[in-house]
């Protein structure tokens, strides 16, 4: 999200108020899991001799921009760190006088794809799959300290505390103040115990948590009933990211399509 205020910024103060600014966002056939958005603009463009340093720490590029500005200064390197920090690539098209096209990609969150390698073994589908959710909770709404900080450390460390060849650990869901992980687990309800406590005692350890908030780890089982009739091994896992994602909507409260048809949890 930086990256795209930061484009679209750059793109309003460099172009004339008679101008226009376009946003777009698609796919590539080529690169399916990536996704592509584009920042075009009518303002005067970038000289060619300037596109190869465009992206340099504290560049400026005087002829090419608007006379009331002295430059792009940080906002497009930072682009550029981030991009390439989450394993995309930016890149810039342009003529002087015809407006700039800024291009950037992002790999697609893909759960059936991270899930493939957890939860199968030896070509079928694991036995059994737990969702174990981890709640972090803080003692008031009127937060003290660096609240998000806190709930980025209990991540990394959950991160650790798991097999990364049998669990996954979803990306992080806030309700309000609140933070909930899922971790998506290659074992049952009897063996799911060691787990919990592992989390609990190395999530309750942390000693800013301890301060500011509570940490509740609890687990379900996901059930596999209607999963095997998938042809396909690849077609089984699907079932199985949108089961996960059914659950995890279900336990936040959410809204969720199921076949087509939005679901609210709370209906019977």
């Amino acid at each position: 999200m930086e990256v795209l205020i930061n484009l679209i910024d750059n793109a309003i103060k460099f172009t004339a108020p008679n101008g226009a600014v376009i946003v777009k966002s698609y796919q590539v056939d080529a690169e399916l899991e990536f996704a592509y958005v584009s920042v075009t603009d009518t303002g005067r463009g970038i000289d060619p001799e300037a596109l190869p340093l465009i992206f340099e720490r504290l560049y400026q590029n005087r002829d090419s921009i608007d006379d009331n500005h002295t430059g792009l200064g940080l906002g497009l390197y930072i682009a550029k760190e981030l991009v390439t920090l989450h394993g995309g690539k930016i890149w810039v098209e342009s003529q002087a006088g015809s407006g700039s096209t800024f291009f950037f990609t992002l790999p697609i969150y893909s759960l059936p794809r991270l899930l493939f390698p957890v939860i199968t073994q030896n070509g079928q589908l694991r036995d059994s799959i737990v969702l174990v959710r981890v709640d972090l909770t803080p003692h008031s709404k009127f937060l003290r300290g660096n609240w998000k900080e806190t709930c980025q450390q209990c991540l990394d460390l959950l991160r650790r505390c798991v097999y990364v060849d049998k669990d996954l650990v979803l990306p992080a869901m806030g309700t309000g103040p609140a933070e909930t992980f899922f971790v998506v687990a290659s074992t049952d309800m009897e063996r799911v115990n060691t787990m919990l406590t592992r989390v609990t005692e190395q999530l309750g350890a942390v000693q800013q948590l301890e301060a500011s908030g509570t940490v509740k780890v609890t687990a379900m089982p996901l059930s596999l009933a209607g999963i095997a009739e998938a042809k396909t091994l690849e077609e089984q896992v699907q079932r199985v990211a949108g089961r996960v994602t059914e659950m995890a909507m279900q336990q936040l409260g959410c809204k969720y399509e199921f076949n087509g048809k939005e679901k609210d949890p709370n209906a019977n």
